[in-house]
């Protein structure tokens, strides 16, 4: 690998680019959110910058589509075990920038690492057609081919997984990468590309651009009609104007966008699994993450029990800095995100609703809010329209089935849901109805590396994951074939 031009904690002060650390003009700090001290200081990218990493990855395509799909897996999986070997450090790295507690950064290196394995046995499962043409005659083939360069642009909230969840099926499918990570956690990107070069990754076919000015970035990655594709995981609102910017070169797209999950608690649920997947659908990762359940359906005949064992289990989990190995709930990735829950919380009360835990925050220099539950939550109110991305959730009691059906969908959101029930029958019947691309059936954890991970309507295009992960990444072509 080559040398870094220089360090801070032993990581390089630069862009990662053509397979060499390239020195930056500028830069920018990195914060720990528990602490709000520095951590590092990387490169802050731009323009010039971004274009050279596009050049790389061109460069690179088509040695790279015609590598041999074992060698691309094997590629992937020499990666995969080197993020186990380096599982502890990865996961330092990830407390250390964006605060999660080191059990779950130590989970998600296993989550993450795993897109490499899934995807190192999807690159050698080659499929197409071939048969005789109806009309007779001919014979038709279709092969499916790299769609290209690709631009992918990663959240701060899984660090690692959300890039192995784009750059492993892009490597298997034969594509190469501008890999763009959330400004807030570069670190974990940086030990990333670090490992690729050790798994044998070729120069110029993974590229990492770090900056705090994403449409500098961004905006002539877009525009360059050598790009062929963006993969983006973030809020809605982005979402949309870059595939207002994607539209101008018609590049395939995919997006996994913003949340609001519904968590329906039905009358024949088992109080016991209800309550432990709630704890883990609402406060794995401080709440910040795209499928947390944020509106809470109880049937009237359960919802006081529920709230009741709810609370107790909620005000049972330590509030504190990741590195400390007791802590279960970590920062907020930054100020403005406690102020906006604050808020919230403060709206929801003002509208009638019921605060069973004290929200407030933690003394120090952190980003630390102390979850909350409510109940009544009125259906106008932010904490029940808006997506969360916070420990906070908010119970509203229901009757008739139909009703919670209605409530649950009433949202431009349709990426997660969850439901709970032991009347199999009636439990399947109310999951297969709800418009959201994923449901958790009596669980509370539904990400899977061999599953299609996506939504629909607002919440984005398209699927991550599952054996339908690597069409994202390919085209077809179909070749008529005359005798």
């Amino acid at each position: 690998m080559p040398t870094p031009p220089h360090t801070v904690s032993d990581l390089p002060v630069a862009q990662f680019v053509g397979g060499r650390w390239t020195e930056s003009a500028t830069t920018m700090a990195v914060l720990n959110p528990a602490t709000g001290t520095q951590v590092a200081t990387v490169a802050d990218g731009d323009d010039v910058t971004a274009l050279a990493a596009l050049d790389a990855a061109v460069a690179a395509q088509e040695s790279w589509a015609a590598t041999d799909p074992r060698h691309r897996s094997d590629i992937l999986l020499n990666a995969f075990h080197l993020l186990h070997a380096g599982a502890d450090r990865i996961a330092r790295t990830i407390t250390l920038e964006m605060g999660k507690p080191l059990a779950e950064a130590r989970g998600e290196v296993g989550y993450g690492a795993e897109f490499l394995r899934w995807f190192a046995e999807e690159a050698t499962r080659g499929s197409g057609a071939y048969f005789r043409a109806p009309s007779g005659g001919r014979r038709i083939a279709v092969r499916k081919q790299p769609v290209g360069p690709v631009f992918a642009i990663t959240p701060w909230n899984f660090p690692l997984a959300m890039v192995t969840r784009k750059v492993a099926p892009a490597l298997a499918a034969g594509c190469t990468v501008v890999l763009k990570p959330a400004p807030q956690t570069p670190l974990t990107a940086m030990e990333f590309m670090r490992i690729l070069v050790e798994a044998g990754v070729p120069a110029g076919v993974v590229n990492c651009v770090t900056t705090a000015r994403a449409p500098l970035v961004s905006a002539p990655i877009l525009a360059d009609r050598r790009l062929r594709k963006l993969t983006f995981t973030g809020s809605t609102g982005v979402g949309r104007m870059l595939f207002a910017q994607a539209a101008r070169r018609v590049l395939r797209v995919s997006m996994e966008l913003g949340g609001n999950a519904p968590f329906v608690v039905l009358e024949s649920a088992d109080l016991d699994k209800a309550v432990e997947g709630a704890v883990l659908a609402k406060l794995r990762n401080a709440g910040q993450t795209c499928v947390a359940a944020d509106r809470f359906l109880v049937h009237e005949s359960l919802v006081a029990e529920f709230t009741e064992r709810f609370v107790a289990a909620v005000a049972a989990l330590s509030v504190g800095e990741g590195l400390d190995e007791s802590t279960r709930i970590g920062p907020l990735i930054d100020g403005a995100a406690v102020q906006r829950i604050t808020a919230m919380v403060d709206e929801a009360v003002g509208l009638g609703a019921h605060q069973h835990t004290a929200t407030a925050e933690l003394g120090g220099a952190g980003h630390f809010l102390r979850p909350a539950v409510l109940t009544g939550v009125d259906t106008r109110s932010r904490l029940w329209t808006s997506e969360v991305f916070g420990p906070v959730a908010a119970i509203r009691s229901f009757t008739d089935p139909a009703e919670a059906l209605r409530l649950a969908d009433d949202t431009e959101s349709g990426l997660a849901g969850y439901v709970f029930g032991e009347n199999l029958g009636d439990t399947l019947d109310f999951a297969e109805r709800l418009h959201t691309g994923m449901v958790g059936v009596n669980t509370g954890a539904i990400s899977d590396p061999a599953a299609p991970f996506g939504g629909t309507r607002s919440s984005g295009l398209g699927r991550e994951g599952g054996s339908t992960g690597l069409d994202e990444y390919q085209e077809l072509q179909y070749l008529a074939i005359e005798r």
